[in-house]
């Protein structure tokens, strides 16, 4: 396959090629050396595009060494807001929510939609029916909420996410796990009411766990990002053929 996507987010670093908005098997890294992921990736097929969209800026050293290894990079960062320019969205946004927002563009042409993505965070995007962008809102994650809970509140405990949370706590830990999961439940279907009207797209690592707990219907697309970043890449290699 002739690209290579990569994700740089708040936790993890995800990768996968594609040809066209062919995707293949998609690459997790957890670690300190992302640029040496990257560069494994690479070892034995160089892309002709490499997408690279992080949360934070790459430094100009790495964004050198990249550009040895691709035949094009394409670098998304707060230091490159052009492509969000050039998309109609606002140069505040993070491009892993650009890029889901242009991949439900494309897969639901002429829908409103609204874009829920689970991960570190908890992104809310709304678009509507002409596929503009009408803002979104940001709160913590579900494991982040976890995590909040017990370095700020010292006398809880550290909880995972419960497979089968009970709608009422009988005990400090099931209380922490129905808390959290409920809440966050509430604060979504909250949002989704707003824009009934909107197709529901769930998309990041609590994805699935959280869509078979809603009332509405859902869809979930966990690569929806990946589709973004594939688009961008073959927009790109369109331009650069011209």
């Amino acid at each position: 396959m002739a690209n290579l996507l990569v994700e740089i987010g708040n936790t993890a670093v995800k990768a996968a090629w594609s040809d066209g908005m062919t995707l293949g098997k998609t690459f997790r890294y957890q670690g300190e050396k992302p640029l040496d992921f990257i560069l494994s990736l690479i070892r034995h097929e160089k892309p002709v595009v490499m997408v690279v969209s992080s949360v934070y800026p790459l430094s100009e050293p790495d964004g050198d060494r990249l550009r040895q290894e691709c035949s094009h990079l394409l670098l998304l960062d707060r230091n490159h807001e052009e492509l969000l320019l050039s998309h109609s969205l606002p140069s505040y946004i993070s491009y892993d929510r650009a890029a889901s927002i242009l991949a439900v563009r494309y897969l639901f042409k002429g829908m409103g939609c609204t874009v829920v993505d689970m991960g570190t965070t908890l992104t809310v995007d709304f678009i509507d029916a002409d596929g503009l962008y009408r803002g979104g809102n940001i709160s913590l994650g579900c494991r982040t909420r976890f995590k909040a809970l017990n370095r700020y509140a010292r006398a809880l405990p550290l909880v995972n996410i419960p497979e089968d949370p009970a709608p009422v706590g009988l005990s400090a830990s099931s209380s922490i796990e129905s808390g959290v999961v409920s809440g966050i439940k509430f604060e979504i279907e909250g949002y989704l009411d707003l824009h009934p009207e909107n197709i529901a797209v769930f998309t990041g690592g609590d994805a699935n766990y959280f869509a078979k707990r809603m009332k509405s219907s859902i869809f979930v697309i966990c690569n929806l990002v990946m589709m973004g970043l594939a688009l961008m890449a073959d927009e790109y290699v369109k331009k650069i053929g011209q």
